[in-house]
């Protein structure tokens, strides 16, 4: 099986392609717009695998897509815009990008008759909840330009399943963190700022509650998904770990020996969201579960970051001038 992989030069794209590469032996073309999350060091362990192929390329360019996408059995669709704060500032990217991206990515894998398309979406179209969990028919509430954006790629890529049966499946995954995330999202900007010897910025209480979820585990989750789910189903990714920004800032302070004199607390973010958390027994009945306790991921997840300076020390450049 040949795979097209959207976005897969960015965080949880490029530890998907290397999941794939590592457990299978189909083959994975990466398209990437390489934007400021995009980064062929991500890639830099894949590249002399003969399964695999980079492209450059923007999902809105209709004949960039359509080039790379020919030949290819099967597409997941990791690429948008997915940074909260940066959907505040400037949302008509966000709305270009994670829309009319997927209607062209949609519309060229329609034409092409590709196999299955898998949308990779998050638990923030849902919106906050107070308590108990979402499933995958409950009603979608965005509460921010990201996750508008994200909820109307999904209804676009669903609308492709209705209209024309494109054999599309949509994942909804948790709050995510491990290697190669870009240094902008809170727990590697705590750690990479704390490394850096700075004090890290909490917004309001710090008791907005996340359900964290490591990178491999989801990648394993969306693979599942991919072989076994059913065209035209949603499946919630999520790990169980529902944690406040206050406790998981605590637990990254504790293991780089900081204290409360390296937090700085801010005005709380414009529409934010208070509780995520959903359900996962749809695609717990594939076989999923995670693999990694919390403690284990964030432990591993910290010590990445240690050990590898001069992947994120670059980074950190774009994250000051965003």
């Amino acid at each position: 099986m040949k795979l097209f992989i959207t976005g897969a030069a960015g965080f949880i794209g490029s530890n998907f392609a290397r999941h794939v590469l590592t457990t299978s032996d189909d083959e994975v073309v990466v398209y990437d717009a390489l934007t400021y999350a995009g980064n062929r060091a991500n890639l830099a362990d894949l590249e002399d695998d003969p399964r695999f192929s980079f492209v450059e390329g923007n999902i809105c360019d209709r004949d960039a897509v359509r080039a790379a996408m020919t030949g290819c059995d099967q597409v997941v669709h990791f690429a948008a815009e997915s940074h909260v704060d940066r959907s505040l500032l400037d949302p008509d990217v966000f709305v270009r990008t994670n829309c009319d991206g997927t209607n062209v990515l949609c519309d060229i894998a329609t034409q092409l008759g590709i196999e299955r398309f898998v949308h990779i979406s998050t638990d923030e179209v849902y919106g906050s909840i107070e308590e108990g969990s979402f499933v995958e028919t409950d009603a979608l509430h965005p509460r921010s330009p990201y996750s508008s954006a994200k909820a109307g790629s999904d209804l676009i890529a669903m609308s492709y399943h209705e209209t024309y049966e494109l054999p599309v499946v949509i994942t909804r995954s948790s709050n995510q963190f491990g290697p190669y995330q870009f240094p902008e999202k809170l727990i590697p900007f705590f750690v990479t700022t704390l490394l850096e010897g700075g004090r890290v910025p909490l917004y309001g209480d710090g008791l907005n509650v996340r359900d964290w979820l490591f990178v491999e585990d989801n990648c394993r989750g969306v693979d599942a998904v991919l072989r076994n789910g059913t065209v035209g189903e949603v499946y919630n990714i999520g790990a169980g770990n529902e944690r406040t920004n206050r406790e998981i800032t605590d637990v990254i302070l504790a293991a780089l020996d900081k204290d409360e004199s390296s937090v700085e607390y801010v005005v709380d973010r414009q529409g934010h969201d208070r509780r995520y958390s959903i359900a996962t027994d749809k695609v717990g009945g594939l076989g999923w579960k995670p693999t990694r306790t919390f403690e284990e991921a964030i432990d591993t997840t910290i010590a990445w970051y240690v050990d590898n300076r001069d992947w994120w020390e670059p980074l950190r450049a774009r994250v000051k001038n965003r």
